[in-house]
């Protein structure tokens, strides 16, 4: 007679599937042994992996399982689904043509193709290393949709009522836009990517070598500047006061993208002694991606500069072509209000 454990299963070391197997094993040779071995490591580690993982938590539902992917993939594992529409776990999970969630037959007639898109399960090995199935987190809010259709074609069982119950509080609590996001932040994903995404960004904006200096700012850039401030101009002079760097920073180098005029600053120190930076930003812009963007920024700053009458006309124009955000260039005092030592030569 086969023996029970303590929760009253039939032990796995006592299965007739189990005895057989070692009894298979055991005419196996040592060489044939390591082979079978060697083939599950392999596909052990061809399985994509959990990089990070979390609770997701919705008003009115058990916390699900959830998970981010090496691969990119967000996950949710299977038995959450079953969690998510009040539905028992019942400790096994089955392969089939439709998971065990959505394989009702009242329930074909309302499973679409973008449903069926997300139905692949996926198998990944666990921050713990363990290997579990889940589906992708797309799939929850369509497997919500898929039962409140149903619901209003009075196409449920009594016992479906209440799995459609669910579902809808699960659309309150979530978009299917929104899936992705409620999943980074329930694994600690979200603060990861945005910095994976600063990175790509930076990449591609800011070379890894000093360039040589060639000439970006064309003159009509700082006359139509000085212009529209009310100051005065010497044409090819290269001497800029303190503010002139200022407004440079704000007009041309802040409209790159996010972090770049933070990454320019850090390569780009300034002189302790001179209180000067020893090289101009745009020399550590890549040629390929920033350098084109800066020189798109100066000509469109330059062009707004050239047809406006005075600087309130042109802080109009800019804001209306580059909406300002929080601590911006028109935070700053107006012309008459300049720090001591900022007055245009």
């Amino acid at each position: 007679m086969s023996a029970r454990s303590k929760h009253g299963m039939l032990s796995v070391s006592d299965t007739k599937q189990s005895r057989g197997g070692k009894a298979r094993a055991a005419k196996l040779s040592g060489p044939e042994r390591r082979q079978i071995a060697k083939k599950a490591a392999d596909a052990r580690w061809a399985l994509p992996r959990a990089t990070h993982e979390g609770t997701l938590t919705i008003p009115g539902i058990v916390p699900l399982r959830v998970a981010n992917l090496n691969d990119g993939r967000r996950v949710l594992i299977s038995r959450a689904f079953l969690e998510a529409l009040g539905r028992p776990w019942k400790g096994t999970y089955k392969r089939t043509e439709r998971p065990n969630f959505l394989d009702a037959k009242n329930l074909d007639g309302f499973v679409t193709d973008e449903v069926r898109e997300f139905l692949e399960p996926i198998e990944y090995v666990s921050e713990r290393g363990q290997v579990v199935t889940g589906y992708r987190a797309e799939l929850l809010p369509l497997v919500c949709d898929v039962y409140l259709q149903a619901r209003a074609h009075n196409s449920l069982n009594p016992a479906q009522q209440a799995v459609a119950e669910y579902a809808e509080r699960l659309v309150r609590g979530l978009a299917r836009t929104g899936i992705i996001a409620l999943v980074d932040d329930a694994t600690g994903y979200t603060k990861l990517r945005a910095r994976s995404e600063l990175q790509a960004i930076l990449a591609a904006y800011v070379a890894p070598e000093l360039l040589p200096w060639s000439k970006k700012f064309p003159d009509s850039f700082y006359e139509e500047l000085h212009r529209v401030r009310g100051w005065r101009y010497a044409p090819g002079s290269n001497a800029r006061n303190h503010y002139i760097g200022k407004l440079t920073n704000e007009l041309i180098y802040r409209q790159l993208p996010e972090g770049v005029l933070e990454e320019l600053r850090r390569k780009n120190p300034r002189d302790p002694e001179k209180g000067r930076r020893r090289f101009t930003h745009h020399r550590f812009l890549t040629d390929e991606v920033g350098n084109p963007h800066l020189e798109k920024q100066i000509v469109a700053v330059t062009t707004l500069l050239s047809v406006a009458d005075d600087w309130q006309d042109f802080t109009r124009l800019f804001v209306k072509k580059f909406p300002p955000g929080p601590g911006d260039l028109f935070a700053m005092p107006p012309p008459g209000d300049l720090a001591e030592g900022d007055s245009p030569p």
